[in-house]
């Protein structure tokens, strides 16, 4: 059976979909996916043994200069590709207009969320067949749901498996423990404050462990940079692509990240983490899997689910916070010395020197 996956971006929601395969390989043993993701994210479909082809897009490239688009035959290439394989099944796991119009493209019945389960529910008019999978769950349950209605089995009962072979990431063993910031996110209002990074670091180095810094673009450089000034024992990591970045994370024995998505490729590796929530909800995008701990803002605004912090503080907030540094204040409820505490938990205690 080969069905086609139409899943192209976030780097978190490509890879909450991974479970997904491993249900429906283990439910029908003859089933091979083609998955088509973003290209920036394209390594990750490939690291599963049920994908055996990733058909790249370029949709937020495109979207940025579509006559050079059109001229370059990208997009011609594209439809060409789509139109050439016959797939049993064609599903669309992300339930947007973007992902259903290509499905216009394939060669095979497609399936998706129903109008009321979708993001949008405009793409649900794309499909032969809507399904519908209830909201108020994390991402990686209704992914599952999905797939599991779509092509005939129940979900197993069970926490979901990445089916990602971890041993291919883990190379030699480091010379003293270390832990990975991961401080890069994309919305300003889910960023843990820089001064609050610095002062886990310090707490880290107080325990003897090394922390290093991955960094994805100029300002998460320039802020890793600031992390570790005349910090021994915390390394800002050099520029790497994404197989890279997932070695280094493999090895680490633990990770403090925001909401992002390599705090979920973390879960997915299956290494202990900590992830810090403001403005977004730990329940339904949280990092899935075992050994993952979420901590959540109690501030009275928190999740507000915006992009932007649009809290105005009020004069209590000026006198006991930094309004300059401590900001989004939702965040004032996770200090760096209460994270500490959660990670020492994860931490071995045979790994710790």
């Amino acid at each position: 059976m080969r069905v086609l996956v139409i899943k192209t971006s976030s780097m978190g929601d490509v890879i909450h979909t991974l479970p997904a395969l491993t249900d429906a390989r283990r439910a029908i043993p003859d089933i091979e996916f083609d998955w088509v993701v973003e290209e920036g994210f394209a390594e990750i479909p490939a690291w599963h043994p049920a994908v055996a082809q990733v058909i790249p897009v370029a949709i937020r490239r495109w979207r940025k200069n579509p006559w050079k688009t059109l001229r370059s035959g990208e997009w011609k290439n594209l439809r060409q590709r789509l139109k050439s394989t016959p797939y049993d099944l064609v599903i669309d796991a992300q339930g947007l207009l973007k992902s259903a119009l290509l499905t216009r493209y394939a060669q095979g019945p497609v399936v998706g969320l129903d109008r009321i389960s979708a993001r949008e529910p405009l793409a649900s008019r794309f499909y032969d067949r809507g399904i519908d999978v209830p909201w108020g769950q994390h991402a990686v349950e209704r992914v599952r749901q999905l797939f599991a209605t779509a092509l005939g089995y129940r979900v197993p009962a069970v926490i979901g498996d990445y089916g990602l072979d971890r041993t291919y990431f883990i190379g030699a063993p480091g010379a003293a423990p270390y832990v990975l910031f991961l401080h890069g996110t994309t919305w300003a209002s889910k960023h843990w404050p820089e001064l609050y990074w610095r002062r886990l670091a310090e707490l880290a180095i107080e325990r003897n462990l090394e922390v290093r810094l991955p960094w994805g673009n100029p300002a998460e450089k320039a802020r890793a940079e600031r992390i570790a000034v005349d910090l021994d024992g915390v390394q800002v990591l050099p520029p790497m692509q994404l197989a890279g970045v997932a070695r280094i994370i493999a090895g680490a024995n633990a990770c403090v990240a925001v909401d992002t998505g390599l705090g979920h490729l973390a879960a997915a590796l299956d290494v202990p983490g900590i992830s810090l929530f403001g403005p977004t909800n730990a329940g339904f995008t949280g990092a899935y899997g075992h050994s993952q701990v979420h901590m959540s803002s109690d501030f009275p605004c928190a999740p507000c689910m915006q992009k932007r912090c649009v809290y105005a503080p009020t004069p209590d907030d000026a006198r006991q916070f930094d309004l300059r540094r401590e900001q989004p204040l939702c965040f004032t409820r996770l200090p760096p010395e209460r994270v500490m505490i959660r990670l020492e938990g994860l931490l071995s205690p045979e790994r710790v020197l």
